[in-house]
Protein backbone atom coordinates (compact mmCIF):
# COMPACT_ATOMS: atom_id res chain seq x y z
CA UNK A 1 0.00 0.00 0.00
CA UNK A 2 2.94 2.34 0.58
CA UNK A 3 3.54 2.64 -3.16
CA UNK A 4 -0.05 3.82 -3.65
CA UNK A 5 0.32 6.33 -0.82
CA UNK A 6 3.50 7.71 -2.37
CA UNK A 7 1.92 7.85 -5.81
CA UNK A 8 -1.14 9.58 -4.37
CA UNK A 9 0.95 12.21 -2.61
CA UNK A 10 2.96 12.92 -5.76
CA UNK A 11 -0.22 13.11 -7.84
CA UNK A 12 -1.80 15.53 -5.36
CA UNK A 13 1.26 17.79 -5.45
CA UNK A 14 1.34 17.76 -9.24
CA UNK A 15 -2.38 18.48 -9.45
CA UNK A 16 -2.03 21.50 -7.16
CA UNK A 17 0.89 22.71 -9.28
CA UNK A 18 -1.04 22.34 -12.53
CA UNK A 19 -4.09 24.11 -11.13
CA UNK A 20 -1.94 26.93 -9.77
CA UNK A 21 -0.25 27.30 -13.16
CA UNK A 22 -3.69 27.71 -14.74
CA UNK A 23 -4.59 30.46 -12.30
CA UNK A 24 -7.08 28.41 -10.26
CA UNK A 25 -7.48 29.96 -6.78
CA UNK A 26 -6.07 27.90 -3.92
CA UNK A 27 -9.49 27.49 -2.27
CA UNK A 28 -11.02 26.18 -5.49
CA UNK A 29 -8.10 23.81 -5.96
CA UNK A 30 -8.70 22.59 -2.41
CA UNK A 31 -12.35 21.89 -3.24
CA UNK A 32 -11.47 19.95 -6.39
CA UNK A 33 -8.86 17.77 -4.69
CA UNK A 34 -11.11 17.12 -1.69
CA UNK A 35 -13.98 16.14 -4.01
CA UNK A 36 -11.77 13.74 -5.94
CA UNK A 37 -10.46 12.08 -2.79
CA UNK A 38 -13.90 11.82 -1.20
CA UNK A 39 -15.29 10.40 -4.44
CA UNK A 40 -12.53 7.77 -4.60
CA UNK A 41 -13.28 6.65 -1.03
CA UNK A 42 -17.02 6.58 -1.80
CA UNK A 43 -16.33 4.34 -4.78
CA UNK A 44 -14.37 1.94 -2.56
CA UNK A 45 -17.22 1.97 -0.01
CA UNK A 46 -19.70 1.00 -2.73
CA UNK A 47 -17.59 -2.02 -3.65
CA UNK A 48 -17.28 -3.08 0.01
CA UNK A 49 -21.07 -2.87 0.54
CA UNK A 50 -21.56 -5.30 -2.34
CA UNK A 51 -19.75 -7.93 -0.26
CA UNK A 52 -22.61 -7.96 2.26
CA UNK A 53 -24.24 -11.39 2.24
CA UNK A 54 -21.50 -12.84 0.06
CA UNK A 55 -19.89 -15.06 2.72
CA UNK A 56 -19.17 -18.63 1.52
CA UNK A 57 -22.18 -20.78 2.49
CA UNK A 58 -19.90 -23.69 3.31
CA UNK A 59 -18.41 -21.79 6.28
CA UNK A 60 -21.67 -21.78 8.24
CA UNK A 61 -24.03 -19.21 9.75
CA UNK A 62 -21.66 -18.02 12.46
CA UNK A 63 -18.98 -17.18 9.89
CA UNK A 64 -21.58 -15.46 7.71
CA UNK A 65 -22.69 -13.25 10.62
CA UNK A 66 -19.09 -12.24 11.33
CA UNK A 67 -18.52 -11.62 7.63
CA UNK A 68 -21.50 -9.28 7.36
CA UNK A 69 -20.53 -7.45 10.54
CA UNK A 70 -17.02 -6.96 9.15
CA UNK A 71 -18.40 -5.62 5.89
CA UNK A 72 -20.57 -3.12 7.74
CA UNK A 73 -17.67 -2.01 9.96
CA UNK A 74 -15.41 -1.38 6.98
CA UNK A 75 -18.25 0.34 5.13
CA UNK A 76 -18.93 2.70 8.02
CA UNK A 77 -15.21 3.46 8.35
CA UNK A 78 -15.00 4.36 4.67
CA UNK A 79 -18.05 6.60 4.96
CA UNK A 80 -16.34 8.41 7.81
CA UNK A 81 -13.17 8.87 5.73
CA UNK A 82 -15.18 10.23 2.81
CA UNK A 83 -17.00 12.64 5.13
CA UNK A 84 -13.69 13.81 6.58
CA UNK A 85 -12.16 14.41 3.14
CA UNK A 86 -15.30 16.28 2.03
CA UNK A 87 -15.23 18.50 5.11
CA UNK A 88 -11.64 19.48 4.27
CA UNK A 89 -12.86 21.47 1.27
CA UNK A 90 -11.34 24.94 1.25
CA UNK A 91 -9.04 24.00 4.11
CA UNK A 92 -5.84 23.31 2.20
CA UNK A 93 -4.76 26.79 1.21
CA UNK A 94 -1.83 26.45 3.59
CA UNK A 95 -0.99 23.17 1.89
CA UNK A 96 -0.98 24.90 -1.49
CA UNK A 97 1.44 27.50 -0.15
CA UNK A 98 3.64 24.73 1.22
CA UNK A 99 3.53 23.14 -2.22
CA UNK A 100 4.94 26.31 -3.80
CA UNK A 101 7.86 26.19 -1.37
CA UNK A 102 8.30 22.49 -2.08
CA UNK A 103 8.39 23.05 -5.84
CA UNK A 104 10.88 25.91 -5.48
CA UNK A 105 13.13 23.66 -3.39
CA UNK A 106 12.98 20.89 -5.98
CA UNK A 107 13.84 23.28 -8.80
CA UNK A 108 16.76 24.69 -6.85
CA UNK A 109 18.12 21.19 -6.24
CA UNK A 110 17.64 20.32 -9.91
CA UNK A 111 19.59 23.43 -10.95
CA UNK A 112 22.38 22.50 -8.55
CA UNK A 113 22.48 18.98 -9.99
CA UNK A 114 22.68 20.39 -13.52
CA UNK A 115 25.57 22.67 -12.54
CA UNK A 116 27.47 19.72 -11.08
CA UNK A 117 26.74 17.60 -14.13
CA UNK A 118 27.88 20.34 -16.52
CA UNK A 119 31.10 20.80 -14.54
CA UNK A 120 31.77 17.07 -14.70
CA UNK A 121 31.17 16.96 -18.46
CA UNK A 122 33.49 19.93 -19.04
CA UNK A 123 36.31 18.68 -16.83
CA UNK A 124 36.12 14.93 -17.46
CA UNK A 125 34.16 14.03 -20.59
CA UNK A 126 35.01 16.83 -23.03
CA UNK A 127 38.82 16.55 -22.66
CA UNK A 128 38.62 12.86 -23.55
CA UNK A 129 37.02 13.52 -26.94
CA UNK A 130 39.04 14.30 -30.03
CA UNK A 131 38.49 17.26 -32.40
CA UNK A 132 36.35 16.62 -35.47
CA UNK A 133 34.67 13.55 -33.99
CA UNK A 134 31.03 12.68 -33.48
CA UNK A 135 31.73 12.10 -29.78
CA UNK A 136 32.93 15.68 -29.35
CA UNK A 137 29.96 17.03 -31.30
CA UNK A 138 27.54 15.17 -29.04
CA UNK A 139 29.23 16.50 -25.92
CA UNK A 140 29.13 20.07 -27.28
CA UNK A 141 25.44 19.62 -28.17
CA UNK A 142 24.73 18.48 -24.60
CA UNK A 143 26.50 21.60 -23.32
CA UNK A 144 24.56 23.78 -25.77
CA UNK A 145 27.74 24.82 -27.53
CA UNK A 146 27.39 23.15 -30.92
CA UNK A 147 26.29 26.38 -32.60
CA UNK A 148 29.77 26.90 -33.98
CA UNK A 149 29.82 23.57 -35.77
CA UNK A 150 28.98 22.88 -39.41
CA UNK A 151 25.37 21.89 -40.05
CA UNK A 152 25.93 19.82 -43.21
CA UNK A 153 24.75 16.25 -43.11
CA UNK A 154 24.67 13.22 -45.35
CA UNK A 155 23.29 9.69 -45.29
CA UNK A 156 25.35 6.54 -45.00
CA UNK A 157 23.93 4.55 -47.92
CA UNK A 158 24.73 1.12 -46.46
CA UNK A 159 23.00 1.74 -43.15
CA UNK A 160 20.72 4.73 -43.74
CA UNK A 161 22.26 6.53 -40.75
CA UNK A 162 22.33 10.33 -40.85
CA UNK A 163 25.85 11.69 -40.39
CA UNK A 164 26.52 15.27 -39.27
CA UNK A 165 29.72 17.08 -40.16
CA UNK A 166 32.00 17.44 -37.14
CA UNK A 167 34.09 20.36 -38.39
CA UNK A 168 33.56 24.01 -37.53
CA UNK A 169 31.07 26.16 -39.41
CA UNK A 170 32.42 27.99 -42.43
CA UNK A 171 35.10 25.42 -43.20
CA UNK A 172 33.61 24.23 -46.48
CA UNK A 173 35.61 24.92 -49.63
CA UNK A 174 34.58 22.79 -52.64
CA UNK A 175 37.79 23.73 -54.46
CA UNK A 176 39.97 22.39 -51.63
CA UNK A 177 39.75 18.72 -52.62
CA UNK A 178 40.30 15.89 -50.13
CA UNK A 179 43.36 13.67 -50.41
CA UNK A 180 41.74 10.87 -52.38
CA UNK A 181 40.64 13.40 -55.01
CA UNK A 182 44.24 14.61 -55.34
CA UNK A 183 45.69 11.16 -55.74
CA UNK A 184 46.78 10.89 -52.12
CA UNK A 185 46.03 7.95 -49.87
CA UNK A 186 46.25 9.79 -46.54
CA UNK A 187 42.53 10.61 -46.53
CA UNK A 188 43.01 14.28 -45.72
CA UNK A 189 39.58 15.97 -45.85
CA UNK A 190 40.61 19.15 -47.63
CA UNK A 191 37.76 21.64 -47.40
CA UNK A 192 35.02 19.03 -47.59
CA UNK A 193 32.76 17.84 -44.78
CA UNK A 194 34.09 15.29 -42.33
CA UNK A 195 32.60 12.86 -39.81
CA UNK A 196 34.60 9.86 -38.71
CA UNK A 197 35.68 8.07 -41.87
CA UNK A 198 33.16 9.87 -44.09
CA UNK A 199 34.19 12.76 -46.36
CA UNK A 200 31.62 14.42 -48.61
CA UNK A 201 30.76 17.55 -50.54
CA UNK A 202 27.57 19.59 -50.79
CA UNK A 203 27.07 18.17 -54.29
CA UNK A 204 26.33 14.69 -52.98
CA UNK A 205 22.84 13.39 -53.75
CA UNK A 206 22.18 12.44 -50.13
CA UNK A 207 23.77 15.57 -48.67
CA UNK A 208 22.03 18.48 -46.99
CA UNK A 209 24.37 21.44 -47.62
CA UNK A 210 25.43 23.43 -44.63
CA UNK A 211 24.23 26.65 -46.25
CA UNK A 212 20.66 25.28 -46.52
CA UNK A 213 20.16 24.59 -42.82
Amino acid sequence: MSQYQTAGTNARLRLFALLAAQGVPASEADDLVAALEAGAVAGAQSEVVELDGMAPASRGALFADGWDEGVMAVSEALVGIADRDWMRRGGRSAGAAELAVHIADIRQRERADLVRLEAYVRKTVLPRTHPNTTARRRVLEALGEAGGLCTARTVEMSSGDVILCTREAGHYDPDDLPGFKRGKSDGTPGGWHLAGGAIWSDAGAACTPHAAV
